[in-house]
């Protein structure tokens, strides 16, 4: 049975960076378990048909410009409707005062009703990004993941191979580490895959030989980040002369992921090989894939038209 994930109210509360008009009593144990948010503009016009009670409910100022406009008795109406649904949060946007009614409601069905200065699509976008980061599905894979000219590489391979190594051979060279041996990955997009350390580890490198070092300390804050979408799963390898290697790189292969097809490479290594500048050009080829170029489709092409231009001078001189 898949895990299923919760974001605190408490944490959101924080990250929002909210003032709470009204606590209700079990404020520190509410989860949410989805990230989707709902501004209520048709239920408080009296339509409940798809309403969908488990998520946190945007009050911006169209909603209440509309309730301002209607008796008091009407809103106690409304608003006891809409909250005796249970929903988790009440959020008020653009600073927008919490009246008697809606008071009086919050705490009859012991509702916390958080209060923001910001707009109310800029909240929005804030606490769908929070919540699903922290809800997305995940798995840990064994591997090093490093930022490279703002690619996130995933290293993977057999312990021994030297992932650490290039890692360090790489902050040197001016990228960060994100995670080292323990990778923790989230989809937090359709399309979109993220990675960071377990807290434990983060910031730190196991090298055989020398033990674990911190890479915030020797490196600089610079070096380091948090998370990072992955762009490239790198499969490093030792050299082996029977194996058939990729040598155009014109057919990408990729890897599944949380159901997400991420491409991927194998990357042999042996003596004399430099592992990090291998990496460096690798990010950079990626990059310009995502830019609509790929040197090996336009090398093919070149190569047709080279063949075709022959075929053509050898039918001529034929006839």
């Amino acid at each position: 049975m898949e895990q299923k994930y919760s974001y605190r109210l408490t944490k959101l509360t924080e990250d929002l960076k909210a003032e709470i008009m009204h606590k209700s009593t079990d404020y520190d144990d509410v989860l949410i378990y989805t990230g989707d948010v709902h501004r209520p503009g048709l239920q408080l016009a009296d339509y409940y048909e798809h309403f969908e009670p488990s998520r946190v409910q945007l009050i911006g100022q169209m909603e209440t410009s509309y309730m301002e406009d209607l008796p008091r008795d009407v809103r106690l109406k409304k608003w006891d409707k809409l909250l005796g649904h249970k929903v988790p949060a009440l959020v008020m946007c653009h600073g927008s005062a919490v009246t008697g009614a809606l008071r009086e409601t919050a705490e009859k069905y012991d509702t916390t009703i958080l209060s923001t200065q910001s707009h109310t699509t800029e909240v929005m976008s804030r606490i769908i990004r929070l919540i699903k980061r922290e809800i997305a599905p995940r798995i840990t894979r064994h591997g090093v993941l490093v930022e490279v000219y703002g690619v996130g590489l995933l290293l993977v391979g057999e312990s021994g191979v030297g992932k650490s190594e290039t890692a360090i051979e790489l902050l040197k060279r001016g990228h960060r580490l994100i995670a080292d041996d323990a990778v923790e990955i989230k989809a937090i997009d359709v399309n979109v895959i993220q990675g960071t350390a377990p807290d434990l580890i983060r910031h730190y490198v196991e090298l055989r030989g020398l033990g674990v070092i911190d890479v915030r300390q020797i490196f600089g804050s610079g070096a380091v980040k948090d998370y990072q979408n992955i762009h490239l799963v790198c499969n490093i390898e030792l050299w082996r002369n029977d194996a058939k290697y990729d040598r155009l790189g014109v057919t990408e292969n990729t890897v599944d992921i949380l159901g997400i097809k991420i491409p991927t490479v194998t990357i042999p290594v042996k003596p004399g090989r430099n592992l990090a500048v291998i990496l460096e050009v690798a990010a950079m080829n990626q990059r310009q894939k995502f830019m609509g170029y790929n040197a090996a489709v336009e090398f093919t092409k070149q190569i047709d038209k080279h063949l075709e231009e022959k075929a053509t001078e050898l039918n001529g001189e034929t006839d």
